[in-house]
């Protein structure tokens, strides 16, 4: 499409946390839509919390190449790979190796399983993936920037922002400067000018890593990391960049400080957008409250709900909310996502175009809650391949699923204690089998032999 917009192509419109309010959608550049989301902290494995920006982020880069062009959008995704939670990690699991060694060792592990994990959801891999220990320089150079125009300053080996020099500082959370803390990751000390003061770059002992820097031998704070990112592949000013509700402050309040000081710029993002909390079971998720799950339990092995579950499922699952809306993630809800999976065709997305039913839901600030009504209705329309390039731009794929033999081999079982059932006339038995097997994807017939006994046959039912 060149990198313009079509005539057919409804009005995108997003809400705004920086201005709490819904608006349409306007690049800076048409031809070059940019969007930068913050990613994993590789310390342990990403939990069902953390999947639902990825999912939610991952729909938008989908809907914003569907209507700028595929070569016209840029989405950064970042992987924090230097943190005082990695030392620790590396530290307790590997505490025979060199330091850095045993770093290494953490990331390289978290991050595998973390590509893994999002691939089995369906998301796709974000335009670059910077990493925090790859961008060093620009952090440095960033600090440098900000003690020259006086946003920044030295103090007991740490570089610190001095909130008080910014005047709109807090306008991201709304919240006054005289009732902000100092922010995750670093302690209100005497040093600081202002209890709001966060840092920007700490000293190093012997036991943790650490860079050569104009104050010392030090690692960077935890928000510099984004803003030097963000700007390296993005530039100063650009289009989106999302998070979880929990990120607004400190870390995009302080994003936004650093950026726009740094660099004399108005905003750093023009939209800012922020996906609800996650509960599990009516909860909120903790590893104290045992309902602690990583998206790896989820496909691998049967910690929730007594079973293995698609990522597929796992994904539909997040979108029947709303991005906005907290989401109460439960056995019943995938079991609900299941179900509506198991009534879709199976279909490979060819040259068709998605619908335009779903198009204008997602233009609607990602409203995939239509989006996926809207492709239910369309399951049944009798044009499959314009269902499959709409359950495409969702990031769904309903496929034949493959029956392995020992998968096969119980089903097989379950059909026949429920002809056992049946003949038994014990029917309401017989029904929650063949109810269990429907919500898992097997659908049933029943018929007779040529000598009037009764038979079943199953098949895969997507």
């Amino acid at each position: 499409m060149g990198g313009q917009l079509e005539a057919t192509t409804p009005e995108l419109k997003l809400y705004n946390t920086l201005t709490r309010e819904k608006a349409a959608f306007a690049p800076i550049d048409a031809k070059n839509v940019r969007m930068y989301v913050c990613g994993p902290t590789v310390y342990d494995f990403a939990h069902i919390g953390n999947a639902r920006p990825v999912i939610v982020f991952d729909v938008l880069f989908r809907l914003l190449k569907h209507v700028y062009g595929a070569d016209h959008v840029t989405y950064a995704r970042n992987i924090t790979d230097v943190d005082d939670k990695i030392n620790a990690r590396a530290l307790r699991d590997h505490p025979h190796l060199p330091l850095n060694d045993a770093i290494h060792a953490v990331t390289e592990k978290t991050a595998r399983q973390f590509h893994e994990d999002v691939a089995a959801l369906g998301c796709l891999e974000p335009s670059v993936e910077p990493r925090a220990t790859d961008n060093i320089a620009q952090m440095i150079e960033i600090i440098e920037q900000l003690i020259a125009r006086g946003h920044a300053y030295e103090a007991e080996g740490e570089v610190l922002f001095d909130t008080k020099s910014m005047a709109d500082y807090g306008q991201l959370s709304k919240r006054p400067l005289d009732e902000q803390q100092a922010g995750a990751r670093i302690a209100v000390d005497a040093h600081k000018k202002n209890p709001s003061d966060f840092v920007l770059w700490k000293a190093s002992s012997d036991n943790e890593p650490g860079w050569e820097s104009p104050w010392g031998r030090g690692r960077p704070g935890w928000h510099i990391e984004c803003s030097a990112m963000s700007q390296r592949y993005l530039g100063d000013v650009f289009d989106i960049h999302g998070g979880g509700l929990d990120l607004i402050f400190p870390h995009h309040e302080n994003e936004i400080a650093q950026s726009r000081c740094a660099h004399g710029t108005e905003v750093m993002a023009n939209v800012w957008m922020h996906n609800g909390f996650v509960q599990v079971e009516g909860r909120k998720m903790s590893k104290s409250e045992g309902n602690f799950v990583t998206i790896n339990e989820l496909l691998a092995t049967e910690k929730f709900g007594g079973r293995i579950w698609p990522g597929e499922v796992l994904r539909l699952a997040m979108l029947m909310t709303h991005y906005r809306e907290p989401i109460d993630f439960s056995v019943k809800r995938l079991e609900e996502a299941e179900r509506l999976l198991a009534k879709w065709p199976a279909a490979e997305p060819g040259n068709a175009a998605p619908a335009a039913s779903v198009i204008n839901a997602l233009s609607d600030d990602l409203n995939t809650v239509a989006a996926v009504q809207a492709l239910h209705a369309l399951a049944h329309a009798g044009d499959p391949a314009t269902f499959a390039a709409s359950a495409e731009l969702l990031g769904l794929r309903p496929e034949v699923a493959e029956i392995d033999e020992a998968v096969a081999i119980e089903i097989d079982r379950r059909v026949k204690a429920r002809l056992e059932l049946l003949n038994g006339k014990n029917f309401a038995e017989a029904d929650k089998i063949r109810d269990t097997l429907l919500a898992e994807g097997i659908q049933l017939k029943d018929g007779k032999d040529a000598t009037g006994a009764r038979v079943t046959t199953w098949e895969v039912k997507r």
